[in-house]
Parts: C-alpha cells; structure tokens; sequence
C-alpha cells in the first residue's frame, strides 16, 4: 500500500526542506544565473540522492564507508567548486548585459555540480545511511518497492526544491537595476561561501 511509503516521504520532505549545502547552492545558482541552469543542477541533486538510495536498498553502506576518503575527497571537490562560483559572483561585474550572459550556464556543468556536491553532502549520506533505515525495512525492499521509493524520491525532491530556486530565479528577474544586481551578484556569492563553509565542516 501507499500509505506503507508515507514516512518515508515525509521523513525526506522534512530532511530536504531544511536548507543545507545542496539548498543554498541551488538558490545561488539562480540568484547568478537563473532558473535553467538551477533546474539543471537540481537534477543532478536528485541523481545524488538516487545514488545513496540505491546504495542503502543494495546493502552498500559498509562499501561507502570502506571508501570514506573517496567521499570525503568528493565532498572538498564540491566545496572548492562552489568556493570558485562564490568568488566568481562576488567579483562579477554590475552591468545587467554581463549578468544575462550568464544565463548560459550549461547543463552538463550544472548537472555535475548537483551530483558532485549531493555526493558529498553530509545531511544527505546522513539520512539515507542511518535514518533511512528507520523508516524504511531495508531487508523487504523489492524491485517493485524500490521503483515506488526511487519515484517519491524524485516527486519529493522536486516539490521541495523547485520553489527555492523558482522564488530565487524570481528576485533576479526582478532586480534589474545596477545596484540591485550587485546585491544579487553579492548574495548569490554569500550563499555559496556558506554551502562551501558547511561541506567543509561537517562531517
């Protein structure tokens, strides 16, 4: 039954509104370059999570944590990405041409960055590796039940994120002005220094 699913999808409802390194990532990349390029990136963050849930149906957590200094190698990768975009934002410059340009931000780079900073984002392998478990019986995952739970996890994860990135991608589309921009330009830059700081610190 369906309602067999409904702790888990409130459980990840829950964990995923709370905002994070992949959140504010998110919400910078469409505070500097739009909605496109951060829906772009919150797919790769929802193929991230489908990885750590494929992982935890699978039994993997032992590898994942044979394998911890890949994580862990994973994670400074994202954290230094997301320090170059915030240092790029900062810098950028307040002319409105200059900012639309960046609208083209590709999928592919976009997409990466969702996976990449998914992969090494602590609250993420947090939730599938030890609370998962807790709201899910692991041991009686079929093949059935864990395209249910791969399908809420992409219902869920887009309901929750798209309005963070959609009200973000808003205010840019609203503030045109010189001053406005480099608000934004400035803001854009802070959120991603902070998702960078929290990957970094957390452990």
């Amino acid at each position: 039954m369906m309602l067999d699913y409904l702790p888990y999808a409130v459980a990840l409802a829950i964990a995923a509104a709370i905002p994070g390194p992949g959140i504010a990532a998110g919400v910078g990349k469409a505070l500097g370059s739009g909605f496109r390029p951060a829906f772009f990136y919150m797919n790769g963050l929802i193929l991230g999570d489908l990885t750590y849930l494929t992982f935890a149906v699978l039994g993997l957590a032992a590898i994942a944590d044979m394998f911890g200094e890949v994580f862990i190698v994973v994670r400074m990768a994202g954290a230094a990405y997301l320090a170059w975009l915030a240092w790029h934002f900062w810098r950028a410059g307040i002319d409105p041409e200059a900012v639309d340009a960046r609208k083209g931000s590709g999928f592919w780079p976009s997409f990466l960055s969702g996976f990449t900073i998914t992969l090494g984002n602590p609250k993420t392998i947090i939730f599938y590796m030890a609370l998962l478990p807790t709201v899910v019986d692991l041991h009686s995952v079929t093949v059935g039940s864990y395209g249910v739970l791969a399908a809420l996890t992409v219902v869920v994860l887009y309901a929750v994120v798209t309005p963070y990135i959609a009200l973000a991608s808003r205010a840019r589309i609203m503030l045109r002005n010189p001053r406005a921009l480099k608000i934004m330009n400035r803001s854009a830059s802070a959120a991603m220094a902070g998702a960078a700081a929290a990957i970094v610190a957390r452990h």
